[in-house]
């Protein structure tokens, strides 16, 4: 068996070294020790190209993270990289508006179904609480109703289990429903049939809307009086140019986009009716950098790649191999009782189901080490790019044909201990 710790040996002592002075030594949880095997993954990325990255050991890996989806292009495109070197030449945070963000919320207007009117912000969180600040302050009700993950901030992370922090009469005002059922969103609406400001979803997540799923919950909203709010952070501009809204032909009263809309650089948007957005002008919403030059000029060049070339139509092709021949390859190894996949094509998922001897976290360690040995980085989804092709996709399906006839055998003979060299990651916490 080969030692892996020399591997990574970089990566782990930069690990050490950002420990000192940033908290996790990361940023962002899901790109934090918490999400990968420690000893056996790497831990810093070093640059990227198309969909290859190379890690601080000089370890070279087709990425299925994608900048957790943020990435919708591939790293290092020409057009969106020129677009933002010739704005840099400009001038990047300005004393007045700039005219990129009447043309980029024009553009938002054009192709999104609800948009009528558009604020920008600089990532998800920002766009999913201002929506709800709106909702609250348009229908003058303070309860909310949510399915999904819509980012870190008290009115949302309160109802999870990583609700250190958060007061309580916060958290009592967020209420949870489970997706494609619609019997539990109606006991919230029997409960507060007053008081509920806005229903916030993901409209698709790790698996498609039940026949009128989605139209129930728009049917609800118009009977309560309550808005309903599409989260598409992640579904924007992947599973349509107008985001899952146009693709289920539903259309809500808000909606947030973040994600790939700029192919990596940081910008979010709140998007929805006029007479909702309107009321932007009473509430307090407003960021120095919320107009920054360089990320407009990205989304700018993004949003005309997505019209003018087939961006999605390979995008979905590309899934649809990966999904179809990877459920194949789970049948053929008799895996099914422990894998599965599901979601979008362009936002897939591999389910890992706990064993008699062996709980889903440490299936999931030895499933991410080998991954990660065979240069395939990636977690719970595969994030797929513009940049990804069939070359990528092979590549891909042949590191799953080894590595799950292992994770067969060493749940079936109780030997994933001898195979795993990391350590039993531990879970963050579970909203999909």
């Amino acid at each position: 068996m080969t030692n892996l710790s020399a591997r990574y040996a970089q990566s782990n002592d930069m690990l050490n070294r950002a420990e000192k002075v940033i908290p996790l030594g990361s940023q962002t949880f899901s790109k934090s020790k918490v999400a990968y095997p420690a000893n056996v993954a790497p831990m810093f990325i070093t640059h990227g190209d198309g969909c290859q990255v190379w890690d601080v050991d000089g370890n070279q890996y087709t990425d299925f993270v994608s900048g957790l989806l943020s990435v919708s292009i591939g790293y290092k495109n020409p057009i969106v990289n020129q677009a933002v070197i010739d704005q840099l030449q400009n001038g990047v945070t300005f004393s007045l508006p700039h005219e990129l963000e009447t043309q980029v919320a024009e553009k938002l207007v054009s192709l999104i179904p609800c948009a009528e009117m558009v604020r920008f912000g600089k990532n998800g969180s920002d766009a999913t609480s201002a929506a709800i600040r709106l909702a609250r302050a348009f229908t003058q009700k303070e309860h909310v109703a949510v399915c999904g993950y819509h980012g870190w901030q008290d009115w949302y992370i309160g109802s999870t289990t990583r609700d250190l922090g958060v007061p309580k009469a916060t958290k009592a005002l967020t209420h949870a429903f489970k997706y494609n059922d619609i019997d539990s969103l109606k006991r919230l609406f029997e409960q507060l049939p007053n008081d509920i400001a806005a229903v916030i979803m993901e409209p698709m997540n790790v698996e498609y809307p039940a026949p009128n799923f989605l139209q129930d919950v728009q049917q609800l909203c118009e009977q309560y009086g309550t808005l309903l709010v599409f989260d598409e952070t992640i579904t924007g501009f992947r599973f349509a140019l107008g985001g899952a809204q146009q693709l289920f032909e539903v259309t809500p009263d808000l909606a947030t986009f973040g994600k790939g809309m700029a192919n990596g650089f940081p910008i979010s948007a709140v998007v929805g009716r006029k007479d909702v957005m309107a009321k932007m002008e009473d509430i307090f919403y407003s960021g120095t950098f919320a107009g920054e030059t360089m990320s407009l000029a990205a989304t700018n060049a993004v949003l005309d790649l997505l019209t003018s070339e087939d961006v999605l139509a390979h995008i979905h092709q590309m899934g649809t191999l990966l999904i179809t021949e990877l459920q194949q390859l789970i049948e053929d190894n008799n895996a099914s009782h422990f894998l599965s996949v599901s979601g979008h094509p362009s936002w897939s998922f591999l389910h890992i189901a706990a064993t008699e001897h062996y709980d889903v976290m440490t299936i999931k360690s030895l499933y991410l080490q080998e991954m990660l040995a065979n240069g395939i980085l990636i977690n719970a989804s595969h994030n797929l790019s513009y940049a990804h092709k069939e070359s990528d996709i092979r590549q891909l399906l042949a590191v799953y044909s080894k590595v799950i006839p292992t994770l067969v055998e060493v749940t079936n003979n109780r030997s994933l201990e001898q195979q795993l060299q990391g350590d039993v990651m531990q879970p963050v916490f579970k909203v999909r």
